[in-house]
């Protein structure tokens, strides 16, 4: 793409993964004299918005896009895009390289890694922003596995320089055309893969089968065939009625299942806010979705989200603080001969009984359920399977049928007969007796037998 284009695309460059016209906020870090400031903005304002920007500051933009006007992934709504910030200045392999020689070279090693090419690459006045974008957001629910790409593609690129503390969806990125004040160089777009004139969109499911180590079909025949085994055991134990999930996606689905056990009781109470918030936190680790370092931000964030007048104690965290930290480190815990991360991975009961979670709300949850409730979704989850396989076999529905069968419509009665009749007489339609039709033994003439009994008769 010739330069002047690229500087024309570079006015537009948020746009690309944030849509004006979606619910949802994003979010400005600015580098004022006094300091750093973070805003949050409705997207509709977006254009106007970034219009406003003095270029001459530091300026950082949300890449997700937030349900609330508070950059925390707890409040993260969807992300259009993956990323990696390369620190290409601190690679020696970079020096002396202009910015579009470092897209070129990234682009060549992308291209030997088998690894896609990136959409866009932006220089941010040191480093390369490198960005691939989505035909589609992805939504919170599958932050777990955006996370899991993310990762891989940050270790990927890491001879590259990228840089493994810019991978989480609540990143901010340099504005394109603003100062980078170390360097007094202008954030720039550098390169863009086209496809029809436009940056290449990539399908999430495509980058992830390329990116992780296991492909989605590889999980699902391995899925597959332990159901398969399963079927063919003839002496063992009971298998369980809950649905298997990874440990990261079922930590998020936990955590997702509390807030909205908040929003069932109207609000969480006083004394039960501490709790919420260590379970809340607990899960959110364990999804992979922050980290230590990030631990209290995102604490703030779910505290407020209980209560904006409540202030936890942070002492109360420390526990759980020194658990992510070994939990990073890899550590694990051996207790009766099985080994567990540190933090904590309680059975659904547990958390039932500690938040005394009625049926009524479980049946609003998703992950957090008991064994009767799990046995309810399999029985429904199996009789809409088998109502699939039905009507692929070509079968009609009940209502259908009943719709056209004969006791639904009761021919006879149309015909002024009794239903026993109308079956002796062959089951006739209403219009083959409406008229009286000609005899096809005798084509509409008497037979002879009938005539000699007339004239018989008639002597």
């Amino acid at each position: 793409m010739a330069q002047a284009q690229l500087s024309l695309f570079g006015q537009n460059e948020a746009e690309t993964y944030h849509d004006t016209s979606a619910r949802g906020f994003f979010s400005l870090l600015v580098q004022w004299p006094t300091g750093k400031r973070q805003s949050s903005f409705p997207l509709e304002q977006m254009p106007t918005v970034l219009n406003a920007v003095d270029h001459r500051l530091d300026t950082w933009l949300s890449q997700a896009e937030f349900m609330r006007p508070n950059r925390r992934v707890v409040n993260l709504l969807r992300i259009g895009l993956l990323f990696a910030d390369l620190d290409t200045y601190k690679m020696p392999w970079a020096q002396g390289r202009k910015p579009e020689e470092l897209a070129a070279a990234i682009t060549y090693f992308c291209q030997s890694e088998g690894i896609p090419q990136p959409s866009i690459m932006v220089y941010s006045g040191r480093g390369i922003q490198a960005k691939w974008l989505l035909e589609r957001p992805v939504p919170r629910q599958a932050l777990p596995r955006w996370n899991a790409c993310q990762t891989h593609l940050i270790n990927k690129l890491a001879e590259l320089g990228a840089d493994p503390g810019a991978k989480d969806a609540s990143r901010v990125l340099r504005l394109v055309n603003t100062v980078n004040s170390k360097s007094g160089a202008v954030c720039r777009v550098v390169h863009v893969l086209e496809e029809g004139g436009l940056p290449i969109r990539y399908n999430f499911e495509y980058l992830a089968e390329m990116l992780l180590p296991v492909a989605r079909w590889d999980i699902e025949k391995q899925k597959a065939e332990r159901q398969q085994a399963r079927l063919t055991v003839v002496n063992g134990g009971k298998v369980g009625n809950l649905r298997t999930f990874s440990g990261r996606q079922l930590a998020w689905d936990r955590l997702e299942d509390l807030r909205k056990l908040g929003q069932l009781r109207g609000g969480i109470n006083e004394g039960e806010r501490m709790r919420h918030l260590f379970w809340r936190l607990n899960f959110l680790l364990l999804s992979g979705a922050t980290n230590s370092a990030q631990m209290y931000h995102e604490a703030a964030a779910l505290s407020s989200e209980l209560d904006t007048r409540w202030s936890y104690r942070s002492k109360e965290l420390m526990t759980l603080y020194s658990k992510a930290k070994s939990y990073e480190a890899g550590e694990r815990v051996e207790f009766g001969g099985k080994s567990f991360a540190p933090l904590y991975t309680p059975k659904n009961d547990t958390l039932i009984n500690l938040f005394q979670i009625s049926q009524q709300e479980q049946e609003q949850l998703k992950t957090i359920i008991s064994t009767d409730e799990a046995q309810k979704r399999r029985r429904e989850r199996d009789r809409l399977r088998d109502e699939e396989r039905r009507r692929a076999a070509g079968q009609l529905e009940r209502e259908a049928y009943e719709a056209n069968s004969l006791s639904r419509q009761k021919p006879w009665e149309a015909m002024g007969m009794s239903r026993a009749k109308w079956y002796r007489l062959g089951k006739p339609s209403p219009q083959q007796n409406s008229e009286t039709s000609p005899s096809p033994i005798t084509n509409g003439e008497a037979s002879a037998p009938a005539l000699q009994a007339a004239r018989c008769k008639a002597v």
